[in-house]
């Protein structure tokens, strides 16, 4: 069983003036001890789905499995069950993750209170330890750097040993440096405990260091980029001095919904001048379907 299955997911907002599709018939597979990223400009919706899959938010219609469990016909009880034990968050903003007159191991163990596990200490120094934190553990947050702060969130979002880890932009308020070593830290995660880990971005460098980035656009699944080389053997590779660009790395593939429908990189509509909404003409040829703008002239006999 797959740690996330989403299908056909839509997510619509409405006010007594306004009605917003967020998502559209989105579909996704993460597998377990799977780490992914999903890109996507503002409005595209992975926010929207990061929520829903966190459990802040709950889809319109669909279908929607976490780690087994139903998320359309969860209950009010079940899904605060499911936020304290299943999954774990870092968000972008510390002042979410974290309580400014605590230590970083207090902060650590709230969660851990309120699920009323006994090794707490225990458990928040193994977590400290693990994000390199381990000797600033009584350390308030204002004596820690934000890079540090945010390492101090993962541990929190670590504490409860969830199934599932979200973060959204935990890169976007940190230097280059720090991006890196937070980055590690994910990798570290995903190795050592097969922790499932979806990250939504907008750092194209942290990005291209996952084996597979989703591109979310208008509330749908347009893309995948699919490593061609693990990131593990690129990482040998550049301790030998070879130079491996990310367009050698990545193949994008286009992702055919359950309706038979493709988003076309806009890249491609742009170069060709094709309207969007339009009309367009495919022909079977062998093995390949072409999309043509406009009908081929007919040759006379």
């Amino acid at each position: 069983m797959a740690m996330i299955e989403c299908e056909n997911l839509v997510k619509i907002y409405k006010t007594s003036e306004i009605e917003v599709i967020a998502l559209q018939g989105l579909d996704l597979t993460v597998e377990k001890g799977e780490m992914m990223a999903m890109i996507g400009k503002s409005g595209s919706g992975k926010s929207t789905l990061l929520n829903i899959l966190g459990g802040l938010d709950v889809p319109t219609a669909g279908r929607l499995f976490v780690d087994g469990r139903d998320m359309l016909k969860m209950k009010p009880k079940d899904r605060v069950i499911y936020k304290r034990e299943t999954v774990g968050f870092v968000w972008q903003n510390n002042a979410r993750n974290l309580l400014p007159y605590l230590t970083a191991e207090e902060n650590v163990i709230q969660p851990m209170v309120l699920s009323g596990r006994k090794d707490k200490r225990r458990r928040a120094g193994e977590l400290l330890e693990m994000v390199g934190l381990y000797n600033r553990r009584k350390n308030r947050l204002d004596q820690l750097s934000g890079g540090e702060q945010q390492r101090v969130a993962i541990a929190i979002a670590l504490a409860n040993e969830p199934a599932l880890l979200l973060a959204d932009e935990p890169t976007g308020s940190v230097d280059s440096k720090t991006a890196d070593l937070i980055f590690d830290i994910f990798r570290d995660l995903n190795r050592q405990l097969n922790q499932t880990i979806v990250i939504v971005t907008h750092d194209n460098r942290l990005s291209s260091k996952v084996d597979r980035v989703v591109n979310i656009r208008d509330g749908r699944t347009s893309s995948e980029f699919i490593r061609r080389i693990s990131y593990s053997d690129e990482l040998a590779a550049l301790q030998q001095q070879q130079q491996i660009l990310r367009d050698k790395t990545h193949t994008e593939w286009l992702v055919l919904d359950r309706a038979g429908r493709l988003q076309l990189p806009q890249e491609y509509l742009d170069s060709l001048s094709i309207s969007v909404p339009g009309r367009m003409l495919s022909v079977l040829e062998g093995e390949k379907i072409v999309l043509l703008t406009e009908e081929p002239a007919k040759i006379s006999e």
